[in-house]
């Protein structure tokens, strides 16, 4: 049974979820139809950081150009351009198992790809949500439904998987930036 969070709400996953190594994390949005000509091409990322929220390689962010970290612990599925259709539009596979020792944070972000260039934002985004789901039996273990509490952000930290101590949490963050890919890089410890 899938559990809905708020934002703010931590759950754990592992110790409650025993032999939970394996996990989707299924990320959706809409957008409003009244907002502009251009297509919204959104797209979901995962910075595998430290305990200080510090990404240390360049190919530990994992985004449409690096779809998968160097041990594959963390693979991003592929880019859907437009978010079209129903259930998740993009997703993010995640091995409890095979991430190493120094990654203790997952960030989940969306960004508007070219948001500034198309004069989007998060505002005009809607039905925005996160979900986890077991990837052995397929059952959906959370659920985030981020809301409308944004407005000229181009970025999102929508949660955070961290560890404690031996096991694994979700953190529902739901936290906008107005300085889109860049910024959020920045936020984690890369150069841009």
């Amino acid at each position: 049974m899938s559990i809905s969070l708020s934002k703010g709400q931590r759950i754990d996953l592992t110790k409650t979820n025993p032999g939970l190594t394996k996990v989707i994390v299924g990320l959706g949005w809409d957008t409003n139809k009244y907002a502009g000509s251009q297509d919204f091409d959104l797209d979901a990322c995962a910075f595998l950081a430290n305990k200080s929220s510090q990404v240390v390689n360049d190919e530990e962010f994992v985004f449409y150009n690096n779809l998968k970290s160097p041990n594959g612990a963390v693979e991003h599925t592929g880019d859907n351009r437009t978010g079209a259709g129903d259930g998740d539009d993009e997703q993010i596979a995640v091995d409890f198992s095979l991430l190493p020792d120094h990654v203790e944070k997952i960030g989940i972000s969306v960004t508007i790809h070219d948001a500034d260039a198309r004069g989007q934002n998060f505002g005009q985004v809607s039905n925005a949500f996160v979900r986890l789901i077991d990837a052995e039996t397929n059952e959906e273990v959370l659920r985030y439904d981020l809301g409308e509490d944004f407005s000229i952000e181009t970025a999102v930290v929508v949660c955070e998987l961290y560890k404690h101590g031996n096991d694994w949490k979700f953190n529902a963050i739901g936290s906008g930036f107005s300085g889109g890919l860049a910024d959020l890089c920045r936020n984690y410890g890369l150069s841009v």
